[in-house]
């Protein structure tokens, strides 16, 4: 009879339903790893320009600092009743105007600090008792000298330490006269050093385009582009002084995360693609088994009508057994069910922790913003609110995870926890108390966390379902370490454990509920036989509730 049916491999129908896919499945793993590669890079790409923008101002506030402080150290030379006085006796040398010069560097962090007569030579400098001192030298070449009114400022290299740095400068006059210019010259070399630290290229360039300050010492005093092949390039003029400060970015991290994201996408276009393949498959063996189901029908109600009086008996028990069996396949598709919920649990768990983590941000940029606005409290409570629906989300990605098989030493106490974490809902739907023992720190039990909490929520959702209509429901748990096992009690206030139930307690199938699998405590109890231990009950006593120990080894 089966050999009869057509095969609907064949179809055509289903034939270019196949073919149509196979097109879907292509077209999505080229345009979603595409739109996520383009997406990811250009949110990437947001994110690097802004912290560099950061950076960047952070650079060019620091060097404006520095350069308004030797500002005012010559403003404040410029008038100072020693200085000026040194310049109208017109001496060659002043040795205490020197000293003071050197004082006054060492507290201003300057390079050096000197004082030029008319005529453009120095009289007193900060370091006029060292080899490379200035005193005497001739500096009314210099455009810092010449061009000094009342201000003025140029970066070369020294003519006498040969050390590239900025000179400023300002003029001293007694009415329309020149009496000198005072010049502090200021070394960059600690700010580059700094600078150079960080990956990304920091230049200074003047108007001219001239690089000045530099990350690279071989392109000081170069012309040219600042930017560079594969990097962001962030400008910033800094201020009072006609500077440009350009700083570029490495682009290559940016460009790896998004070939990262993509190429999870196409793992993820893949792994739908054969999840549709594998529905499609499933529906033909389905299609084939119920054709081959309705013609064993067929042929048996025939065969039952052929039959004598003396089978009708032999006939009852079959179609009793064929109930017994569609009974144990709903049952196992029921389980695949909750299998597939608890899959898709973890996944909406894991896709709100995005916009949590958005929402939480904006009620902390809210709560900075306006530390003493109306709404600090609610933005308080909606941070405290976010922080707990994400240890929420942890755990039920945490429990949905696969078992790794692997045996090692788990804590007692964070287990706990989570379990009850994971069933906070059905407790807190009737208010009921849990009492907990004081569970020592280092406890720690051989097994593997997930199937340990497993065991747990069974116990722990059974012990919570079994109270719904008490008017005084509770749950208390003890632990007791004796030796080498540690032994976990989940004991309630229910209407406890009937004889019948009991007996059949771990059997497959077997349930008190309406809605129940009688799954549960078999699967329980196989995974603590897995780890070493045992699931057992406590016998039935008359007025009290029921209790389940379980039984696991003691890490060392």
């Amino acid at each position: 009879m089966q050999d009869a049916l057509p095969s609907t491999d064949d179809s055509p129908p289903l034939s270019r339903a196949a073919g149509w896919l196979a097109l879907l499945a292509l077209a999505l793993l080229v345009l979603v790893p595409a739109a996520v590669f383009w997406g990811v890079r250009a949110g990437a790409l947001d994110s690097l320009r802004d912290e560099g923008m950061a950076a960047a101002q952070s650079r060019a506030l620091t060097l404006e600092s520095i350069l308004d402080r030797q500002r005012a150290v010559v403003a404040i030379l410029a008038d100072d009743a020693m200085i000026r006085a040194t310049l109208r006796q017109g001496s060659d040398t002043d040795d205490a105007a020197s000293a003071k010069l050197e004082r006054l560097r060492a507290e201003t962090q300057s390079t050096v600090l000197y004082l030029m007569d008319p005529t453009g030579r120095t009289i007193a400098a900060s370091n006029w008792n060292q080899p490379d001192s200035f005193l005497g030298h001739d500096y009314s070449f210099r455009d810092y000298f010449r061009r000094a009114n009342p201000t003025a400022m140029e970066f070369a290299l020294g003519t006498v330490s040969g050390q590239p740095g900025l000179y400023l400068s300002h003029d001293i006059r007694d009415g329309a006269a020149l009496l000198g210019v005072v010049v502090v010259k200021v070394q960059f070399d600690a700010l580059e050093a700094a600078w150079a630290r960080s990956p990304n290229a920091t230049h200074v360039t003047e108007a001219g385009g001239r690089i000045i300050i530099t990350t690279e010492p071989g392109r000081r005093f170069t012309t040219g582009p600042v930017a560079q092949d594969d990097s962001l390039a962030i400008a910033l003029p800094v201020r009072g002084t006609g500077w440009t400060l350009s700083m570029n970015l490495p682009m290559h991290e940016a460009r790896q995360t998004a070939l990262y994201a993509a190429g999870a996408a196409a793992l993820a276009v893949l792994l739908l693609a054969a999840l549709a393949e594998q529905a499609r498959r499933s529906r033909l063996r389905a299609a084939r088994r119920a054709d081959a189901d309705r013609a064993y029908r067929a042929e048996l109600e025939r065969a039952v009508a052929e039959r004598t009086r003396d089978l009708s008996q032999e006939m009852r028990e079959r179609q009793l057994a064929q109930q017994r069996l569609a009974q144990m396949q709903a049952d196992l598709v029921q389980a695949n069910k909750l299998a597939t919920m608890g899959q898709i649990t973890a996944g909406v768990a894991h896709e709100i922790n995005q916009p949590l983590a958005t929402i939480r941000l904006l009620a902390e940029n809210g709560q900075a913003m306006a530390p003493d606005g109306p709404a600090v409290d609610n933005l308080s409570r909606i941070t405290r609110m976010a922080d707990r629906i994400g240890q929420i989300t942890d755990q039920l990605r945490g429990f949905a995870r696969k078992a790794t098989g692997q045996v090692g030493a788990v804590p007692l106490r964070p287990v706990i926890e989570a379990s009850l974490l994971l069933t906070a809902s059905r407790r807190k739907a009737s208010d009921m108390p849990v009492h907990l023992p004081d569970i020592p720190e280092g406890l720690a039990i051989l097994g593997e966390r997930v199937r340990v909490e497993q065991i747990l929520v069974n116990l722990l959702t059974n012990a919570f379902e079994a109270q719904e209509d008490r008017p005084d429901p509770w749950v208390r748990l003890a632990v007791r370490a004796e030796g080498d096992l540690v032994t976990l009690t989940v004991a309630d206030n229910g209407p406890g454990l009937s004889p019948q139930v009991r007996d059949q307690l771990f059997a497959p199938f077997a349930t008190s509920k309406a809605q129940g699998l009688g799954l549960g405590l078999v699967i329980s109890r196989d995974i603590a036989r897995d780890l070493g231990g045992d699931l057992t009950a406590d016998d039935p006593v008359g007025g009290q509730g029921a209790t389940f120990r379980l039984t696991l080894r003691r890490a060392a």
